[in-house]
């Protein structure tokens, strides 16, 4: 599976470590539903969304500040 653009065109997908390793799963066992690849997406998602914590994080810690919550009254 080649993702990589020559000069001056689009990769058609950007490469990932989650699709690289459906790829080779489904080359191995033969794996492709529907089903699979939904799990494959939502990994990506989650991989992402764990990458943007880092980052979060770090901004935070270089930025100084502390993450302040809102105060809610209980009754």
């Amino acid at each position: 599976m080649e993702d990589k653009a020559t000069a001056g065109e689009v990769p058609r997908h950007e490469t990932c470590i989650c699709r690289e390793i459906g790829a080779h799963l489904t080359a191995i066992f033969g794996i492709g539903s529907e089903e699979t690849w939904n799990h494959v997406r939502n990994a990506r998602v989650e991989m992402l969304k764990a990458v943007r914590s880092i980052i979060d994080e770090r901004i935070e810690h270089l930025s100084g500040t502390e993450h302040k919550g809102t105060k809610v009254t209980v009754e």
